[in-house]
């Protein structure tokens, strides 16, 4: 494979249009595909599907205060997408858990911005669907870090 050694400002041009590019499609896939939660909501949502956790770490995992985390939870909880209960090894906390309704509105939303992404991507040709493909991996490598 061949490697290019770009410029610093050519590199800085390319993080530019790269972090703008992926702004701009998530932005598409959040609000196109016609989803009722808000994206902030819907990343909580999905911490909770892999696993129970209490409001701290969701907190920790979103990178927000305590107080926003709790007006976030407490509008999951009233929508009852999700539910709360006692912590059994702090009786000072509270495991949070997705209800039935809320796997249920996690799977459509997630369909739903697929299918987004799915219905731009029929429109590419193999070579450009496998250039996506390692660019995918990439840039989960890059999210990672």
């Amino acid at each position: 494979m061949p490697t290019t050694t770009l410029t610093p400002a050519e590199k800085a041009r390319l993080a530019s249009q790269l972090r703008l590019a992926c702004m701009r499609i998530s932005r598409r896939v959040r609000f196109e595909s016609a989803s009722p939660v808000p994206p902030h909501q819907f990343s909580v949502l999905v911490r909770l599907e892999e696993a129970p956790r209490t409001p701290r770490e969701l907190a920790s995992f979103e990178k927000v205060s305590a107080p926003s985390m709790t007006r976030t939870v407490a509008a999951l909880v009233d929508q009852g997408w999700v539910q709360r209960a006692d912590d059994p090894d702090d009786g000072r906390s509270v495991i949070l858990s997705l209800t039935k309704e809320g796997r249920a509105i996690v799977r459509s939303t997630r369909q739903a911005r697929e299918g987004w992404m799915a219905v731009r991507l029929s429109h590419l040709d193999d070579d450009e669907i496998e250039v996506l493909r390692r660019a995918t991996d990439i840039l989960q490598r890059v999210a990672a870090e």
